[in-house]
């Protein structure tokens, strides 16, 4: 088709959908339906999944962590018993991991212990505040800088000392006007004296990552209780060359201390950012398969409505076909008329679905508080789709269009 055929197709197209604004309204709505289910879940997906990465992502370069319980699980209640029977990891493990483990550059050991209200002698926090029991092996492992003062130290371990570090966000509103060194701070009914204070890292799913109390492993697990509790191993590799056989290294000091038969699985996890990421990612991806399957639904149930209303529109229009083909227009200039309208109808009706899902998608950021998110694959992807389904749909009343008899068309009334 010569690109003015191709002009004065398209304008004709456009004419006869301004035409009848109301019919074609209400063919639009399936259209707008299925977009609109497809762009909202995607668009939701991308600005969760940004943010979750952004957690899962909280590991030190080149760290790895080991627990009792899987980073990330997608799988029912039945799977999760095998986690529940396994025994605990002790702080001997873990200790028994920081001598042994010759290629590690740190190894530490963490637990939250408790969560609750934090009180100065200048404010009090809300509800939520975690309290984590940490060796100095974590700081490098979690990216943890030391803003003012410093960090927890082996001597705070070895004597069980009351001194905690905290975070950037619970320091501003434990001590507004102040430093925070040297000051006391009661967790959980216990004083403990400041000692340190993080740099900040900012907001994270609607909740705050810096809204947390660090003290001494030892104090943690003297207070709170040592035998029912299953400690994180966090360790850091000298660097990415090293990685794997530190990790191979740490499963093998950690099967001999656990007494793991010989061919028997490991009765821990290990996981890094880019295991945990991997499977997040794997997850969502049934996720937006199953919408995609849904949403294909509406968008075909909308293509026979559109087929049906363009049957209806050729019917209508027999007389116009008939007198644009005695003055010389050919099956073709037909057949891409009605193709276009077709595919114009379900452009609109697209356009209005992604403009309504990317605002209801990104409704979630603004609840959750995280930047939006617009994507762009995903609109091409609902673009071309909707093009498709014009074209699927459009074709047979346009093929039929196109192959009625000149003459009858004039005598049509």
């Amino acid at each position: 088709m010569h690109g003015s055929e191709f002009k004065e197709s398209l304008r004709m197209a456009l004419t006869a959908v301004t035409a009848h604004k109301l019919r074609s309204a209400l063919t639009l709505v399936g259209v707008i339906i299925g977009v609109f289910s497809i762009i909202v879940v995607m668009t939701a997906m991308r600005v969760l999944q940004a943010n979750i990465e952004q957690e899962l992502s909280e590991l030190g370069t080149s760290t790895f962590q080991i627990q009792k319980w899987p980073g990330a699980y997608f799988g029912g209640p039945e799977g999760f018993e095998k986690f529940w029977r396994r025994p605990n990891i002790t702080m001997a493990q873990g200790l028994k991991i920081q001598e042994k483990a010759t290629l590690a550059r740190s190894v530490g050991l963490e637990e939250n212990f408790w969560a609750g209200e934090a009180v100065s002698r200048h404010a009090s926090s809300p509800p939520g505040v975690r309290l984590m029991g940490v060796t100095p092996g974590v700081f490098p492992a979690r990216n943890w800088i030391i803003a003012d003062g410093r960090a927890i130290n082996q001597s705070d371990i070895d004597s069980s000392r009351d001194v905690c570090v905290l975070a950037d966000g619970l320091s501003r509103t434990l001590f507004p006007f102040g430093s925070p060194l040297g000051e006391r701070v009661k967790l959980g009914g216990i004083n403990y004296t400041v000692v340190g204070l993080l740099e900040a890292r900012g907001q994270s799913m609607g909740g705050n990552q810096d809204n947390f109390a660090i003290v001494p492993m030892s104090v943690g697990l003297n207070r709170f209780g040592k035998f029912r509790r299953s400690l994180s191993v966090l360790v850091q590799a000298w660097n990415t060359a090293s990685f794997d056989d530190t990790m191979e290294q740490v499963r093998g000091i950690l099967r001999a201390a656990r007494k793991v038969a010989p061919g028997a699985e490991d009765d821990f996890e290990i996981f890094s950012n880019d295991s945990l990421i991997s499977q997040f990612r794997s997850f969502t991806v049934t996720v937006r398969f199953g919408m995609a399957v849904v949403s294909s639904i509406a968008l075909l149930a909308a293509g026979i409505g559109i087929m049906n209303i363009m049957l209806i529109s050729v019917t209508e229009r027999t007389r116009e076909i008939g007198v644009r083909r005695a003055v010389g227009a050919k099956r073709r200039n037909i057949l891409w008329q009605f193709i276009l309208e077709a595919v114009v109808l379900c452009e609109l009706g697209g356009a209005v679905g992604i403009v309504l899902g990317i605002l209801a998608g990104n409704a979630v950021a603004v609840a959750l508080k995280v930047p939006p998110a617009v994507p762009m694959d995903w609109i091409i992807i609902g673009l071309a789709i909707c093009s498709a389904v014009g074209v699927a749909f459009g074709t047979y009343p346009a093929y039929k269009a196109a192959h009625l008899d000149p003459i009858d068309s004039l005598r049509y009334e």
